[in-house]
C-alpha cells in the first residue's frame, strides 16, 4: 500500500476501511486525492470475520460488487463472511489503497478550516474528511440483563460464533429481525429455543417464485427508492427478516415464539403476556446503536449519537458520511449498493471549496 508522504494535511481522511471506506477509496484514488484511511482493526475485514461461523449474505454474488472488481461468486450463490473479508483485502491490494490498521480514531475536530483526527500517538489533518465506519457500532443489550443471575449464560449476538460456545440447555434468543432469526435457527438444531419479539417483523422470502428478492426488487426498481421520499420514509422505519421468519422458525424448527421480554429475575424471564421460563443462555440480538462520541464538531451529532446528514452531506463543510442505514436508499450500507453513494460523495469532495461553497446540492 502505498501511502501519501508526510508533512503536509491530506486532502481527504476516510475513517473506516470496511466496504464503504474501501469503495470511497476507490473513488479518491480515481480522482487522484492524496487520502488516507485509517481502520481499527489488524487487518481488513476484520469485522466481517469476527461475525457469527455460519453467516451468509442474503445477497447473491452478482449483487456484492464494489466500483471496478466484481466479486468474485457466481450468480445466486450467497457469500459467507469469509469470502466479503476475503475480498475487502483483494480490493484493498488491487487499487492500491492506503489503508492504515489498528489506528482507532479517538477525537476529531475542526481547526482554522482544516480537519484534526488523533488516532493512537498520531495526529492528521485533512481538508476533507469521510465517516465510513459503516451503521453497527456499540452493542445494545437492554437493563433487564441486568436481572439474571450470573449462572445464565450472556452473550450479544456481536459476540455470538456458533453454538458450541453456549452451554447446553434451553436458549432465549431476544430480537427477531435478521440476525435473531438465523441464530435461533442454527441453535434450533441441538437446543430447545425460544425466540422473543417485541415487535412483528415483516418476512420476505429469500427466493420468491424461484428467483433470489433482489431480481424483484432491482426490477420494480425499488432499491432505487430514497429515505426522503413517502415510500422511503415507511421502509425505513421498518425491519423486513429475509429468509427464515419466525413463523417459519415455530412451524418448521420447533422455536416456541414468546412477546417482549418484561423483567428477569434468577434464570427466570418472565414475557409482556405474562408467561414465563428459566433459560440456561440468552442471545441478545438486540442491535447496535451508533457511536460518534469521539466527533467533536458541533451540530454533527444527535442526542442519540447518530451522524446528522443529507445524502452523506452533514452541517460541518467538507465532512462526510458513508455507508450508514438508509443514507440515501435501502442499499445504502449493503455491499453491491453502497458504490453509488460512494460516487456521490466523491462528486462532492470534488467540487468542494474551502470556502465552504460547494458546487452541486444533497438532492
Amino acid at each position: 500500500m502505498t501511502f501519501p508522504q508526510p508533512g503536509r494535511p491530506l486532502d481527504v481522511l476516510v475513517i473506516g476501511g470496511g466496504q464503504a471506506g474501501l469503495a470511497i477509496g476507490q473513488q479518491l484514488a480515481e480522482r487522484g486525492r492524496r487520502f488516507e484511511i485509517l481502520d481499527s482493526g489488524a487487518e481488513i475485514g476484520h469485522v466481517w470475520r469476527s461475525r457469527w461461523d455460519s453467516l451468509r449474505l442474503f445477497t447473491p454474488g452478482q449483487y456484492d460488487d464494489l466500483p471496478g472488481m466484481p466479486f468474485p461468486a457466481a450468480d445466486d450463490v450467497y457469500p459467507d463472511k469469509d469470502d466479503v473479508a476475503a475480498y475487502l483485502k483483494a480490493y484493498a491490494a488491487r487499487f492500491d489503497l492506503p489503508v492504515r490498521l489498528n489506528a482507532t480514531v479517538t477525537h476529531l475536530t475542526r481547526t482554522d478550516g482544516m480537519y484534526v483526527a488523533i488516532a493512537g500517538e498520531g495526529t492528521l489533518q485533512a481538508e476533507q474528511v469521510v465517516i465510513a465506519t459503516g451503521p453497527f457500532h456499540a452493542p445494545f443489550t437492554p437493563a433487564v440483563a441486568t436481572q439474571l443471575s450470573p449462572e445464565v449464560h450472556q452473550l450479544h449476538s456481536g459476540a455470538y460464533r456458533r453454538p458450541d460456545s453456549l452451554p447446553h440447555g434451553k436458549v432465549l434468543v431476544v430480537g427477531a429481525a435478521n440476525s435473531g432469526c438465523q441464530i435461533a435457527l442454527e441453535l434450533s438444531a441441538t437446543r430447545s429455543v425460544e425466540l422473543a419479539a417485541g415487535n412483528r417483523i415483516p418476512t420476505i422470502p429469500q427466493r420468491p417464485l424461484g428467483r433470489d428478492v433482489w431480481f424483484w426488487a432491482t426490477g420494480l426498481r425499488l432499491d432505487h427508492v430514497t429515505a426522503d421520499s413517502r415510500l422511503g420514509r415507511r421502509l425505513a422505519g421498518k425491519d423486513q427478516v429475509i429468509g427464515v421468519g419466525p413463523r417459519q422458525l415455530a412451524r418448521r424448527h420447533g422455536v416456541r415464539l414468546r412477546p417482549r421480554v418484561t423483567r428477569a429475575s434468577g434464570r427466570t424471564v418472565t414475557f409482556a403476556d405474562g408467561g414465563a421460563a428459566e433459560f440456561d443462555a440468552v442471545v441478545w440480538a438486540t442491535g447496535f446503536v451508533p457511536d460518534h462520541s469521539y466527533v467533536d464538531i458541533p451540530g454533527v451529532v444527535d442526542e442519540r449519537g447518530a451522524l446528522q446528514q443529507s445524502r452523506g452531506i452533514t452541517s460541518s463543510p467538507g465532512l462526510y458520511s458513508l455507508g450508514q442505514a438508509w443514507q440515501h436508499t435501502r442499499g445504502s450500507a449493503l455491499l453491491g449498493w453502497v458504490g453509488q453513494d460512494a460516487a456521490f460523495v466523491a462528486e462532492q469532495i470534488e467540487s468542494f471549496r474551502p470556502t465552504g461553497v460547494r458546487v452541486g446540492s444533497a438532492r
